[in-house]
């Protein structure tokens, strides 16, 4: 991929000059989609684990943003519906062979997005460009994958799930749900937070880098991730204007708490897991 990437940030040079949508030509364009075409195949990602740590790749974010500032609003048509955007919906003729299913009425894959193999895609759902959903990963109804969030294989995306996007800077790191991870229903996970893998979080949990996760297995207060393995669920602690006199009776902050992964806990999303492969 590195000559797609000279090519990419060639072209990225030149939008900072001053390029437009008005002055571009085939060439141009057929780079726009050849770039998605890879993102689509999953040749390149808009991030990844280096060193133990999940990194963005700037120039595929640039890639996703040109698909933006080089193109003129088109109107497309999908299911006899009239939409306008600069892209189309995504092909998804390619899903059935690799045994992924997407309900109908509802289920929106943007081009440039990834799904992997045994996928479910619930209606309605939305996935988001530069998205990367892997194998066997479940997107429930009602969810939503943002634009270059990261999702791993055998993951459960629990209804009404919110899967933020993080484009903008493209050296900011997209949200990322690693391998084996279970979010309940109404979970939202936002402004890069990194779940770690094979971890269990409870329904209408929120996890961003702005509020703390007291992680009692490691004994620390950590922001912006959820280490492997951990059963998380939200609390409230108190707040430090807890004293001030508008506050009767004290003020609470939320917070995530995370424990080890109880056995019955991994039986009960094996059990759910069984249900989904019927």
């Amino acid at each position: 991929m590195s000559v797609l990437r000279d090519d990419i940030e060639r072209l990225q040079r030149r939008y900072d000059d001053g390029l437009s949508a008005a002055e571009i030509g085939t060439d141009e364009l057929d780079l726009l989609d050849e770039f998605l075409d890879a993102l689509e195949a999953g040749e390149i990602r808009a991030a990844e684990k280096r060193d133990g740590k999940w990194v963005a790749n700037g120039w595929v974010k640039q890639g996703i943003l040109l698909n933006f500032g080089l193109r003129n609003i088109e109107t497309h048509v999908h299911g006899g519906v009239e939409y306008h955007d600069v892209l189309p919906l995504r092909d998804t003729a390619d899903l059935p062979e690799r045994g992924t299913r997407n309900t109908p009425n509802g289920t929106v894959v943007r081009r440039g997005a990834y799904v992997g193999g045994d996928a479910i895609l619930m209606s309605p759902a939305f996935v988001n460009i530069g998205a990367h959903v892997g194998d066997g990963t479940l997107v429930d109804s009602c969810d939503t994958v943002g634009s270059a969030a990261q999702i791993g294989d055998n993951v459960k995306l629990g209804a009404n799930t919110l899967i933020g996007g993080v484009l903008e800077p493209v050296e900011a790191a997209p949200v990322v749900v690693e391998d084996g991870v279970s979010l309940g229903a109404g979970c939202r996970v936002t402004s890069g937070f990194v779940v770690g893998e094979g971890s269990i979080v409870g329904e209408n949990t929120l996890l961003t880098p702005r509020i703390p996760v007291y992680d009692l297995v490691g004994e620390e207060i950590i922001y912006g991730e959820l280490p492997p393995e951990r059963r998380a669920f939200s609390r409230f602690v108190e707040s430090s204007v807890s004293e001030h006199d508008l506050f009767d009776g004290g003020a609470y902050k939320p917070a995530v708490v995370a424990t080890d992964v109880e056995a019955e806990t991994l039986e009960a999303t094996e059990r759910e897991a069984a249900l989904r492969d019927n």
